[in-house]
């Protein structure tokens, strides 16, 4: 691969990255503003309530999708987390698990810890192997404690009784709150989670997050992978070196992982033309450096696109219904 390509990968996921951070930040700027004039008692918000915000509340996502599932109906209070829910889910169905490597700011973020790590003390450092493979399987354990009590235990009355209920309505301000007025319990927990993403590459990513393990095991179906020309390759490792899962992708013919986040680093810094690429199994040649980016932002915005389209975007809860419900949230717990 030429210097140009390489540096192509590098600057568009880096330019969708810091896109999708500033939107994201935009979201929560906007979201605390239309709380804040909700709290002190305005007859009409500062701003409108984005919906976006609903991509922060994915438990929820989950309890609704098994909602629409069974009911065929869109719950109104927040349709927005499952919309995003179902774009993200896509995403990984079709393009890896994509989602964490070019939208995620979890990932961005841990991903620039890891980076800055590395400049500070000059190495990132490798989980004993057999401790990483008891570790991967934390993230796995608490999907399966999700999955097993919202999409197996919950009857479809619980479901609705939960999603009908004031707690399900501010879990958005709830969540708001756990970032604007953090307990001494949860700034310690993320100042471990912040010096542990330093040494170690993806921290949170690889060892404890089960919405990425679920959309892991989803990837595992995309028609996108990781394809590497066994004729041309030159055993260099580089690409395996720069893996921010740890995957040995130089001694894989396709990489089909759930740890494989597509983020084309590998093919980035693959020194030789032609020998790794992202493509699918019909295409014998690689793509264009472009096109997988393409295919990543396009299915998240036909996704989202269809979801404000179809009328299931905006929450059908008021502004007066936010003022009189806030007063609440510290009463409510379940």
């Amino acid at each position: 691969m030429n210097k140009l390509s390489t540096k192509s990968i590098r600057n568009i996921r880096i330019a969708v990255q810091c896109g999708f951070l500033l939107w994201v930040i935009g979201i929560g700027i906007r979201f605390g503003m239309f709380v804040s004039s909700a709290e002190s008692g305005a007859t009409t918000p500062l701003v409108s309530r984005p919906p976006g915000v609903e991509g922060f509340l994915p438990i929820g996502a989950l309890t609704s999708l098994k909602y629409w599932l069974v009911s065929g109906k869109i719950h109104p209070v927040h349709p927005a987390a499952l919309v995003i829910f179902l774009a993200i889910l896509l995403m990984s169905l079709l393009a890896k698990k994509s989602f964490c490597s070019w939208f995620c700011p979890v990932g961005t973020l841990s991903e620039g810890a890891f980076n800055l790590g590395l400049r500070l003390f000059g190495r990132n450092y490798r989980v004993w192997y057999g401790l990483d493979i008891i570790l991967r399987g934390i993230k796995y354990l608490l999907l399966l404690l999700f999955a097993k009590f919202i999409l197996l235990d919950m009857s479809a009355g619980a479901l609705a009784k939960f999603l009908d209920a004031p707690y399900w309505a501010v879990s958005d301000v709830k969540m708001l709150h756990f970032f604007t007025r953090m307990s001494t319990t949860t700034v310690v927990v993320l100042a471990i989670l912040t010096v542990l993403s330093l040494f170690y590459k993806m921290f949170w990513c690889r060892y404890l997050c089960p919405y990425g393990a679920l959309l892991g095991l989803a990837s595992i179906l995309s028609p996108f992978k990781i394809r590497r020309d066994q004729a041309g390759c030159t055993g260099c490792q580089r690409c395996s070196a720069v893996c921010p899962s740890g995957l040995t992708v130089h001694a894989c013919e396709s990489v089909s992982s759930p740890e494989c986040t597509g983020c084309l680093t590998c093919v980035s810094r693959c020194p030789e033309q032609k020998v790794l690429a992202m493509r699918p199994f019909f295409r014998k040649r690689p793509l264009a450096v472009w096109v997988f980016p393409a295919v990543v932002v396009l299915i998240f915005l036909v996704v989202i696109g269809a979801g404000m389209a179809g009328g299931h975007w905006q929450s059908s809860l008021s502004y007066a219904d936010y003022q009189r419900l806030i007063p609440l949230v510290k009463s409510l717990s379940h």
